[in-house]
């Protein structure tokens, strides 16, 4: 029986994307080194929480942090909390942010928040975006890299001036930093100075980084004390949270660190795909580690040559492809550490052959 796209990822003998397998390992490796005597956290308080949360605090440089269970509940959570402080049940975002297409309206449902969005589809948010804002808002997010058009990022010097802008206006400005580390080799900057633009700052305890969940929300001290309040009312408080703390901390040592690698070799894998017939990469050079691949074939004869390239090379770049349209698919190309372990006379073998099944595909 042939194999589905997935079921050849998961059994590559040189799988390309991501950091590897999502199972019980991920755990183990994690608590390998821990103390069997660490207490864990309850309901918030103790050591491993609180050191943890102060050590995240002091990376991204804000005064205070604060963990979560889910990114969706710490950024839910941080904009409530600045309209509440403004009076105004509106935030700007951009059309594609995580809260406005994956989160079932949990935003306008829970909190009664109302969006205003920003900028075009497939393009970041630009200085005049804010600057042509019709309505009054409270606060606007920016997400860094915008993940839904392959990981683009604004200069710099514009966050800048939208930081300038917003602080001279009145108007919070929210990070959506999921993917925070991986835009700091690209943009040249610490963490810190990043955030140091923001008035709040959401990351991921695994999108980047490779744990198993969890999120932490940073911001000053009367912010984080009223996210701690809110975090209680969402069911956030769970009795302990140490198994996803231990990990993030563990994976978080193992990775940050990475990020630059991973970077440069994004940029790399991203001309292989684009120096071959029928695709292109979102952006044409990546500014982190992930881009989105663009196959010009139907998402059928894509999977089947994509198959045909894992059966002969061992080498598959992709789990599963999205539906663009009936000649058009694509997926998100993530590098973390599964790449430099993929020989790269292999990987040169699998790029030639799924150029030339490509070019004979006649689409």
């Amino acid at each position: 029986m042939t194999k589905t796209l997935i079921e050849a990822f998961k059994s590559a003998e040189f799988p390309v994307n991501g950091h590897g397998k999502r199972n019980v390992k991920v755990l183990t490796d994690a608590f390998d080194t821990i103390d069997e005597h660490l207490e864990s956290d309850m309901y918030g308080s103790g050591k491993v929480i609180e050191e943890f949360q102060e050590k995240m605090a002091k990376y991204l440089g804000k005064e205070s942090a604060v963990f979560f269970p889910s990114g969706t509940m710490a950024q839910q959570i941080a904009l409530r909390i600045w309209c509440d402080e403004k009076g105004i049940k509106k935030v700007a975002y951009h059309p594609l942010c995580h809260l406005e297409i994956h989160e079932q309206e949990g935003i306008k449902k829970l909190h009664q928040i109302e969006s205003v969005l920003l900028a075009e589809k497939d393009r970041v948010i630009e200085m005049e975006d804010i600057l042509n804002m019709e309505d009054e808002v409270s606060a606007v997010l920016l997400e860094l890299p915008q993940r839904e058009i392959g990981g683009q990022l604004p200069d710099y010097k514009t966050l800048e001036d939208i930081s300038s802008y917003c602080k001279e206006k009145g108007i919070r400005l929210h990070l959506d930093g999921a993917r925070l580390y991986e835009v700091l080799p690209y943009y040249q900057k610490t963490a810190a100075e990043v955030c140091s633009l923001f008035d709040s700052v959401y990351v991921s305890l695994y999108k980047g980084i490779g744990g198993i969940a969890g999120a932490i929300l940073a911001g000053d001290e009367s912010f984080t004390q009223e996210a701690k309040v809110w975090k209680t009312r969402h069911g956030g408080n769970l009795i302990s949270l140490y198994p996803y703390i231990l990990a993030a901390d563990h994976y978080f040592e193992e990775r940050v660190g990475k990020m630059e690698q991973y970077y440069i070799e994004a940029i790399e894998y991203a001309s292989f795909f684009n120096a071959c017939d029928k695709v292109e990469t979102i952006p044409a050079v990546p500014v982190s580690n992930m881009f989105h691949v663009h196959f010009h074939v139907s998402k059928e004869k894509a999977e089947a040559i994509l198959l045909e390239v894992a059966e002969e090379t061992g080498v598959v770049f992709t789990g599963y492809l999205k539906e663009v349209n009936d000649h058009q698919c694509s997926y998100e190309a993530t590098i973390g550490d599964l790449y430099h372990t993929v020989p790269k006379d292999r990987l040169m073998d699998a790029f030639w052959m799924m150029d030339e099944k490509l070019k004979a595909a006649g689409e």
